[in-house]
């Protein structure tokens, strides 16, 4: 396999192995490990994901590769711009924008 010139970081729910810690690392991919039982260092990509499956993925039956492709950029596309949060009212773009400001 042909090693890629970008920083990858690749995260997993189980305890990873030796050998695939190994592996990530021989291809310059920083695994993204917490101790067992500690997923706050996960809480939002385990949040959207949440979201992103029971918004979207459970309420479409998905046939071709490409069709889950179209689906989650336009569900991504949807949370960023037009899905307003409860909390603060605004969408995360909106929220965001107020710290670059």
């Amino acid at each position: 396999m042909k090693k890629c010139g970008i920083s990858v970081i690749f995260s997993v729910d189980k305890v990873m192995r030796r050998a695939y810690y190994n592996l990530t690392k021989s291809y310059n991919i920083t695994p993204s490990m917490s101790k067992r039982g500690n997923p706050y260092d996960n809480a939002l990509a385990e949040n959207f994901f949440s979201i992103l499956k029971t918004e979207c993925i459970h309420r479409t039956k998905i046939k071709t590769f490409a069709d889950a492709r179209r689906l989650i950029d336009d569900y991504i596309y949807f949370y960023n711009h037009q899905r307003i949060q409860l909390k603060t009212k605004l969408t995360p773009l909106e929220l965001r924008s107020q710290f670059i400001a």
